[in-house]
């Protein structure tokens, strides 16, 4: 059993990437792993770091006092789940916003006394599954825009933050001309990259 945080990001209840969401809880519960889920929009959380955050970045103590449950349930977390839509290319705001203030220094990493290349401090950290939405086709996202939310997920978030982490990312593309063909396809690949949760890391 894995402790998993599942994160979830879309205004809509009636999405796409809520009704995902659904299928993933369903099937890491189903497995017996303990899963918590944070709901960005439900749960009404401020992507805005605050100044009293930022000016704490480099003090040697990072304010945690607005955002010490979401902080908690990320260093609890064996495995993590991210669910969003893609848009312009991009993290929506409220996922970058929930990176900005949880994975800050002393709780994600440490900065280096010279302010060179920062330390890791998720080691707990295992297993990453990213399922994404994008209205583009593949070709756009892959040969044009070099998969930009691919990179800063695997090599700034998770390459500085939680090396020891296995990256999976799926993207679903075209996502406004979807079939119902489509999209069980789609699920069959999340199931099939939740299943090897079972297995030791």
């Amino acid at each position: 059993m894995m402790n998993c945080l599942v994160v979830t990001t879309h205004p809509l209840k009636s999405s796409l990437c809520a009704h995902l969401t659904e299928l993933v809880v369903d099937m890491l519960k189903g497995m017996g792993h303990e899963v918590v889920v944070e709901d960005l929009y439900a749960d009404k959380f401020n992507p805005s770091l605050t100044v009293t955050e930022r000016e704490s970045y480099y003090s040697g103590s990072y304010d945690r006092t607005a955002v010490v449950g979401e902080i908690e349930r990320l260093l609890k977390a064996e495995a993590l789940v991210l669910l969003f839509p893609t848009w312009w290319f991009s993290l929506p705001a409220m996922l970058k916003g929930w990176f900005d203030r949880v994975w800050a220094p002393g709780i994600a990493y440490d900065h280096a006394d010279d302010f060179g290349p920062i330390k890791p401090r998720l080691g707990k950290l295992k297993k990453v599954l990213v399922v994404t939405t994008l209205g583009a086709p593949w070709w756009v996202d892959r040969l044009i825009m070099r998969q930009p939310v691919k990179k800063v997920i695997k090599v700034a978030l998770l390459g500085a933050c939680a090396r020891n982490s296995k990256l999976t990312y799926l993207s679903l593309y075209n996502c406004e001309k979807l079939n119902e063909h489509a999209v069980i396809k789609f699920r069959g690949k999340i199931k099939q990259a939740l299943s090897g949760w079972n297995l030791p890391a």
